[in-house]
C-alpha cells in the first residue's frame, strides 16, 4: 500500500491549516492555568477590586503561555526562565512606556535580543517571546494611571503565584512525568503490534518513534541534577535502554508483515501499568520452544533483557560556560539566526512606525501581533498569521459578546477560568484554538483593569490584522527566500543519517560498546525522520511554491522511513543463528544512501549505483530503489528551486 499524500487542490492548505493534533486533553495543564489566572479574579472580586486581580493575573501568564510538559527539572527552567524574562521585560516597557522617543527604541532592542537568544535553545526561545510580548503590553500602560511601582508588584505576585502554582506538586510527583513518558513506550509498541493494517501500524510506528524521543528527552533533561532522586532517574533511564533491543524487533516483525502472540502485546500493557505505579516488573513471556525464526526470537530475548536492565554511566551535565560557547558557536556558523533576527526587527520597526503614524488606540497591539507571529522558531510564518488573524476574530466575537451582555462579579471570573483553560488546550491543539481563546481573556483583563468599556475589543481587532498584513506582506511575500523551500536540505540529512545506521545495524555488534553505538545510531536516524517529518507538516500549510514542493518531496520521506524499517528487520537477525551480510554490500547501500544525499543538496536527479543482489538484503534493496523512483520521480520539477537552501545552509556537505 503507498504512503497517502497531501494534495494541495486550492482549499485543502487551509484545511490542513486548521487540522487540530489529535492528543488528548492536558487536564493537569488546565487546572494549572485556571488556578492562576481566575484565582486572582476570585480574591480581588471577593475584597472588592476585581481589577487589582486583573493586574496580578497579567502576571500569570508568562508561565501559562510557556506550559510545557515534562520533567518538573525542566519544567521549572523553563517557566522560571520565561517569567524572569517576562518581567524583564515589562519593567523596560513601564520604564519606557509613554514617552515614544525611549519605547521604540527599547521594543526594537528587546525584538532584536528575543531572536538572537533563539538560538540558544526552545527554553530560550520561548524566554525570549515572553521578554518581547511583555514588554509590548508594558509600554501601553502610561495610559491607565497607574503608578508603575504598582503595575510592577501586581506583575510580580502573579508571577510568583502562577510558578507556585506550576510547581507545588514537585515534592510528591517529582519522577511521575518521566514515569508516565516511559510507561508510554509500552503502550506504543502494543498499539503497533496490535496493528492489523499497514497504513495504522506505520502510524503507530511513528507514535513509538515520537515517545521513544520524548522519554529519552525527558529522562537525560531530569536526572544527575538532584542526587537525592538520581536513583530513580538512573533506574528508569536503564529501563529505557534496556527496552531498544524489544523496539528494534517489534520494527522489524511488523515490516515483515507478522504479528506476535497476544501473550507478548500483553505483556507491554503489564510492561506499562507496572512503570506507572512504580512496581516490580513482571516475568516475560517463555519464548515458544525450538523457534527458528530469528526475528521471533529477537523479539522474545528483548522481553528477558528488559527485566535486567542495563548499566549506564551517569552523565555529567555540561557546565554553564560550555553551553554559552556552543550558543556564542552556533552564531557565528551560520547566517540563519541573523537573518531570522533581522526580519523580526524590521517587522517590529515597521510596526512601531505604523502604531505611531496611524491615529489608532492600543497601537502596541500591532506590535505584539508582529512578534508572536512572526517568532524565528516557531513554525510557517504564513501559517502562524492565518490562524492568528482567525484566532483573534474568533476571540474578538467572543469578548465583545461578553462585554456587550453586561457580564460581571463572578460571571467574569468563571468566564476567565474557561478561557485559561481553552489556551491550555489550545496549546497542544491548534495554535488558532490558542489564539482564539487568549483573545477575550486579555480584553477582559484589560478592560477589568483599565476601562471597563468595550473599546478594546475593536482596537484588538484592528490592531491585530494590521500585525498580520505586516507580517505577511514583510515577512513573508517580500522577504527573501520566504517562500522557497527548506526541506530539500533536511531530507539529505535524513539520508546521511539512515546510511549511519546501516553502517551500524548491518555488522555483527560484538561488544557492548557496538551494541550501544548502533543503538544510538537507530535513535539517531529515527529522531531524524520524525524532525523531517514536522518540517513538512510546518511548510505543507503553505499555499506557495514550499508548500508545493514539501508535497513533492513526500513520497522520499516515506522512502526513508521504509529504508529504516527494511535495515532494522535484517539488523535484529545478525548474531541469531544468522551471519552479518558482506560488508561490501554494507557498503554498497551506505554509497547509495550518500548518492541519494548528493543528488538532493546539488539539485539533479540521482545516478545510477550498483546495489546489493544478495537475497538478505532484498527488502532493503527494494525500498532503497523506491526511494531512488521518488527522487527521479514526475515531481521533480516542483523540487527544482533549491539553490536558496544551500546557499542558506552552508553547513550541508556537498560531494
Amino acid at each position: 500500500m503507498s504512503t497517502p499524500r497531501p494534495d494541495l487542490a486550492a482549499p485543502h492548505w487551509l484545511v490542513q491549516l486548521l487540522r487540530s493534533s489529535p492528543v488528548p486533553v492536558p487536564w493537569n495543564m488546565v487546572a494549572r492555568a485556571v488556578a492562576a489566572l481566575a484565582v486572582p479574579l476570585a480574591i480581588a472580586y471577593a475584597a472588592g477590586d476585581i481589577g487589582v486581580g486583573a493586574l496580578i493575573s497579567t502576571g500569570a501568564l508568562p508561565a501559562v503561555l510557556s506550559e510545557s510538559a515534562g520533567p518538573y527539572r525542566y519544567r521549572a527552567r523553563r517557566l522560571g526562565g520565561a517569567t524572569l524574562a517576562a518581567t524583564a521585560g515589562y519593567l523596560a516597557g513601564l520604564l519606557t512606556g509613554g514617552t515614544p522617543a525611549l519605547s521604540v527604541p527599547a521594543v526594537v532592542l528587546v525584538a532584536a535580543v528575543s531572536a538572537v537568544i533563539s538560538a540558544a535553545g526552545s527554553n530560550a526561545s520561548v524566554a525570549g517571546l515572553q521578554m518581547l510580548v511583555f514588554c509590548v503590553l508594558a509600554t501601553g500602560q502610561h495610559a491607565t494611571g497607574v503608578r508603575v511601582e504598582i503595575l510592577f508588584g501586581c506583575f510580580c505576585l502573579g508571577a510568583a503565584w502562577s510558578l507556585l502554582v506550576a510547581l507545588v506538586t514537585w515534592t510528591v510527583r517529582a519522577t511521575s512525568p518521566e514515569r508516565t513518558a516511559v510507561a508510554h513506550v509500552y503502550v506504543e509498541l502494543a498499539a503497533m503490534l496490535s496493528a492489523t493494517d499497514e497504513a495504522v501500524s506505520r502510524v503507530a510506528r511513528h507514535r513509538l518513534t515520537t515517545a521513544m524521543n520524548t522519554a529519552y528527552d525527558q529522562l537525560l533533561t531530569a536526572r544527575s541534577w538532584l542526587s537525592g532522586r538520581d536513583a530513580a532517574y538512573r533506574h528508569l533511564l536503564n529501563l529505557l535502554s534496556a527496552t531498544t533491543p524489544a523496539v528494534e524487533a517489534s520494527v522489524a516483525m511488523v515490516n515483515a508483515g507478522r504479528r506476535p502472540a497476544r501473550e507478548v502485546i500483553d505483556h507491554f500493557v503489564a510492561l506499562s501499568a507496572a512503570v506507572l505505579a512504580a512496581q516490580p516488573l513482571p516475568s516475560p513471556p517463555p519464548a515458544p520452544p525450538g523457534e527458528p525464526d530469528p526475528i521471533v526470537a529477537a523479539l522474545y530475548a528483548g522481553l528477558v533483557r528488559i527485566g535486567k536492565g542495563d548499566d549506564r554511566k551517569r552523565r555529567q551535565p555540561a557546565p554553564w560556560h560550555r553551553r554559552l560557547r556552543e550558543w556564542a558557536a552556533s552564531l557565528a556558523s551560520g547566517p540563519l539566526t541573523w537573518i531570522a533576527a533581522l526580519r523580526l526587527t524590521l517587522c517590529v520597526a515597521i510596526a512601531e512606525a505604523v502604531g505611531l503614524l496611524v491615529p489608532l488606540e492600543r497601537s502596541y497591539w500591532i506590535t505584539l501581533t508582529v512578534g508572536i507571529v512572526l517568532k524565528p522558531d516557531f513554525g510557517s510564518v504564513f501559517g502562524r498569521a492565518v490562524l492568528r488573524g482567525i484566532g483573534t476574530v474568533i476571540g474578538v466575537g467572543i469578548g465583545a459578546a461578553v462585554l456587550g451582555l453586561g457580564a460581571n462579579g463572578w460571571v467574569l471570573v468563571a468566564l476567565s477560568a474557561v478561557f485559561a483553560g481553552g489556551i491550555a488546550v489550545g496549546k497542544v491543539r491548534n495554535y488558532g484554538i490558542q489564539s482564539a481563546f487568549v483573545t477575550p481573556l486579555i480584553i477582559l483583563q484589560m478592560g477589568l483593569a483599565h476601562t471597563g468599556d468595550g473599546s478594546v475589543v475593536l482596537a484588538r481587532l484592528v490592531d491585530t490584522v494590521l500585525g498580520c498584513v505586516i507580517v505577511l506582506v514583510f515577512g513573508y511575500l517580500l522577504w527573501p527566500g520566504s517562500r522557497r523551500p527548506r526541506v530539500g536540505g533536511r531530507l539529505a540529512d535524513g539520508l546521511d543519517a539512515v546510511a549511519k545506521y546501516v553502517s551500524h545495524a548491518l555488522v555483527e555488534a560484538s561488544s557492548g560498546e557496538a551494541r550501544l553505538a548502533r543503538s544510538r545510531a537507530r535513535r539517531g536516524a529515527y529522531r531524524a525522520l520524525a524532525d523531517l517529518r514536522t518540517a513538512f507538516q510546518q511548510a505543507v500549510v503553505e499555499p506557495s511554491a514550499h508548500g508545493r514542493q514539501a508535497v513533492a518531496w513526500w513520497p522520499v520521506i516515506a522512502a526513508q522511513e521504509r529504508v529504516a524499517d527494511a535495515v532494522t528487520e535484517v539488523g535484529v537477525t545478525i548474531g541469531r543463528g544468522v551471519p552479518p551480510p558482506d560488508p561490501a554490500d554494507v557498503e554498497l547501500l551506505t554509497a547509495a544512501l550518500g548518492e541519494l544525499a548528493s543528488a538532493v543538496r546539488e539539485q539533479r536527479e540521482p545516478r545510477s549505483v550498483p546495489l546489493p543482489d544478495a537475497e538478505r538484503l532484498s527488502g532493503v534493496v527494494d525500498q532503497l530503489e523506491s526511494a531512488f523512483a521518488a527522487v527521479r520521480g514526475p515531481d521533480l520539477a516542483e523540487r527544482a528551486p533549491l539553490g536558496l537552501v544551500r546557499r542558506f545552509l552552508p553547513h550541508h556537505r556537498r560531494t
